[in-house]
């Protein structure tokens, strides 16, 4: 497994990725309700993934194997971690992890000393494992029961 930039030509197999685990494996956040997935889902388009892609601001990363795209991650130069989603078939070997130390990486490349994110009730003990912190009150993004505000410092002084 390698870990890249996405090229706007990597975006329907992205998209895929995003749709897919978003659909099968984040059902605790959207409980098969159609009005949720439908929120959820209208902005995961190949034409939006390839746009995520210019690299202006922001950082689209792609963990791929051979010809497979295995998850995608998104992150603003300014350290919000917009996208982390991994395809179901990759999930549990290690894929969102090392895309996650990719994601904090490429922040503090680009002068971030904190990352932020909103995680699902999916991903929320991923990221309280991996060091981030509530940084807020539960919201409810799309719709969802609760999407869980979170940070974590980069760099030497990490906390």
């Amino acid at each position: 497994m390698i870990i890249r930039d996405a090229a706007p030509a990597d975006a329907p197999k992205a998209c895929d990725v995003l749709r897919a685990s978003i659909t099968e494996l984040c059902v605790a956040d959207h409980n098969q309700d159609p009005d949720i997935l439908e929120r959820w889902l209208a902005s995961k388009t190949p034409e939006n993934v390839a746009t995520w892609a210019d690299n202006v601001g922001r950082s689209l990363l792609i963990a791929v194997e051979d010809d497979a795209v295995l998850a995608v991650g998104g992150v603003t130069d300014e350290g919000e971690i917009t996208l982390n989603y991994v395809a179901p078939e990759a999930r549990f070997r290690g894929v969102s992890a090392a895309l996650l130390r990719a994601i904090e990486a490429r922040a503090l490349a680009r002068g971030a000393s904190r990352v932020t994110l909103l995680s699902t009730d999916t991903a929320h003990r991923f990221y309280l494992a991996r060091g981030y912190k509530d940084a807020g009150l539960p919201q409810r993004k799309f719709g969802t029961t609760s999407s869980y505000p979170m940070a974590k410092m980069l760099g030497p002084t990490r906390s």
